[in-house]
Formats: structure tokens, C-alpha cells, sequence
């Protein structure tokens, strides 16, 4: 099973790094622009496979697509961060001419791949590859929930004192730190409610250190993070290739879910080897709802610099 990478950079490669070690996909390739960049990643993480056990067959290569051929997954990270003085259309306008070229050149060797988003404003670029793409919407998923998430179950655990891996907490709404929504009603720790062991002060700070988690890792490291993103899309892309059926928050398009429709936002899925497959409904109050929709406003002002461009 052949998953393809386009870009090379940071999140690109540790996600081909993860599908690698975890055994996920018999080959992995990773396309980037650059020249002889992506084939020297593959080269130093091949170096690595008797080191690490893994047999996994990794290849890169210059912006040859026909490489990337018959991939069962593709994950787009292409795109340049936003830059100091850089207004945000002038970044979607970037970006969204990134995205689209990437697409169609994917889709003309891999009809039938599953696409998954991680370029930045990952909503409105999950959105521009569905309607550019005219993909069934099962196929086309932006990965930002699965990450936030994993940052929210983070802060939890520091907060508890608890082992990360005893904390279930989702995250859900648009991947950007005002739109993101930390659902700590339904946080839990081996199955009882965090709300038992933290008061509303402590599920406070939680929900604000997840929705700047990103940008407080940008101030740490002066780029973006890399280790989290790319596990949270080899995690994505090993419940596609096995079928796994895992319920993970990812951006999706929906159709009157949620409240919302025309709009690509992230909600809790079911994803297989179909994509994401079911949408399920975690039955929000009132206040979720609100926050919800607030953040789906957002995100739908940034889907208008979409239009604007075509204008």
C-alpha cells in the first residue's frame, strides 16, 4: 500500500518518518519542490530502516508526480507559514494556488486516493480541495482536530498529574486558536469527567493553553511544530490503510451536521478505508453550540477570500 507525502519539510518528513516506523504503508513518497530535497530525506530516513526494524520502502522525488502513482492516501502539507506583515488573504491566496496545483496533479496519477490536509488555514484549504477537487466528501479530510486534540489530552494530563494516555478530550470547530473549541464537559479520566478532580479555574487554563498551543510552540521553537503534527497524521492514515474505524475530530464537510452546511469544519469521524465514513453527533449544550457556530462564522468569512480570488 503506497501512501504519498507532497512536501518535504518539517511536518512532511516526520509524518513519513512515523508511517515508516509504525509499519504503516509498504511505500512511502515524498515530493517536494525543492531539488534533490525530498529525495534526501528519503535517503537518510531509508538509513535508519536496519536500525529501527522496519521495512517500509521510502523514495522522494522533484515535483514528479507520476512518482506518487496509484496511492491509496495522499497528505498535503505544502504551503509557506504566515510571515510577519502578511495579511491573511495575502496567505490563503498563497497557499490556495499551492493547494489546488497540488491537487490536481495528485488526483491525475491517483484517481482514487483518500486526501488528507494539513496546509495552513487548514479549514478553508480542506474546503478548496473538495470543491477544486469534485471528490466524493468522504475523501477529502483536513487533519487540525486530531492534533488539537492530542494537545488538549496534553495539557490535561499535566494538569491531573495523570498518565496522557489514561485522558480521553476532544476537540472540535475550526484549527486556529480563536475557532478551536476543547469540549471539557466531556474530558475524562479513565472514564470519569475531569470535572471531578479540576475545578473550572484549572478547565479554564486547559481550554486556553490548547487553543494557543500552536502559536506557543512557534514562540518556543521560531517555526512550527513538527513531532505532533506528523503522529497525528500517521495516526489518521493508519486507521485509513487498516481499516481501523477510529473516532477522530477532523475537518470534513457538512451538510446540515452540527447546524452548519457549505462549510468544511472539524467534528468527530469515523475513519476506514473509505475515508471518514459516519459523522457522529456528541449532542452538544448550548454554550458548545454557540461556540460552535461562532467558530464556523470565522472560518466561513476566511472561505470568502476563496470567491474574492475568483472575482
Amino acid at each position: 500500500m503506497k501512501v504519498s507525502v507532497i512536501g518535504a519539510g518539517n511536518v512532511g518528513a516526520t509524518c513519513a518518518e512515523y508511517i515508516a516506523l509504525n509499519r504503516i504503508a509498504s511505500e512511502v513518497v515524498i515530493l517536494d519542490i525543492k531539488e534533490n530535497f525530498a529525495e534526501g530525506k528519503a535517503l537518510d530516513l531509508m538509513q535508519t530502516a536496519t536500525l529501527n526494524g522496519f521495512n517500509t520502502r521510502v523514495t522522494g522525488s522533484t515535483n514528479d508526480y507520476s512518482k506518487t502513482a496509484n496511492s491509496k492516501v495522499v497528505v498535503i502539507t505544502s504551503g509557506i507559514p504566515r510571515k510577519p506583515g502578511m495579511t491573511r488573504e495575502e496567505l490563503i491566496g498563497i497557499n490556495a494556488g499551492i493547494v489546488k496545483t497540488v491537487t490536481e496533479n495528485v488526483l491525475k496519477h491517483s484517481p482514487e486516493a483518500i486526501i488528507i490536509i494539513v496546509s495552513n488555514p487548514m479549514d478553508t484549504m480542506t474546503y478548496l480541495a473538495l470543491k477544486e477537487s469534485k471528490l466524493p466528501k468522504n475523501r477529502i479530510i483536513g487533519m487540525g482536530g486530531i492534533l488539537d486534540s492530542a494537545r488538549f489530552k496534553t495539557y490535561l494530563s499535566l494538569a491531573l498529574d495523570a498518565p496522557a494516555s489514561d485522558i480521553s478530550g476532544v476537540v472540535i470547530g475550526g484549527h486556529g486558536d480563536t475557532t478551536m473549541i476543547p469540549l471539557t464537559r466531556l474530558a475524562s479520566y479513565t472514564g470519569v469527567p475531569v470535572s471531578q478532580f479540576l475545578d473550572a479555574e484549572a478547565l479554564k487554563k486547559v481550554a486556553a493553553d490548547t487553543m494557543v498551543g500552536g502559536a506557543t510552540l512557534t514562540s518556543m521553537l521560531g517555526t512550527s511544530a513538527w513531532y505532533a503534527p506528523g503522529a497525528a497524521v500517521a495516526a489518521l492514515v493508519n486507521s485509513i490503510i487498516n481499516d481501523q474505524k477510529k473516532l477522530f475530530p477532523c475537518c470534513v464537510a457538512l451538510d446540515g451536521e452540527y447546524g452548519q452546511k457549505d462549510i468544511c469544519l472539524g467534528v468527530p469521524v469515523i475513519i476506514g478505508k473509505n475515508g471518514w465514513e459516519k459523522i457522529v453527533d456528541y449532542k452538544l449544550n448550548s454554550e458548545e453550540q454557540a461556540a460552535f457556530n461562532k467558530s464556523a462564522e470565522a472560518v466561513r468569512a476566511m472561505n470568502t477570500v476563496l470567491s474574492e480570488m475568483k472575482a
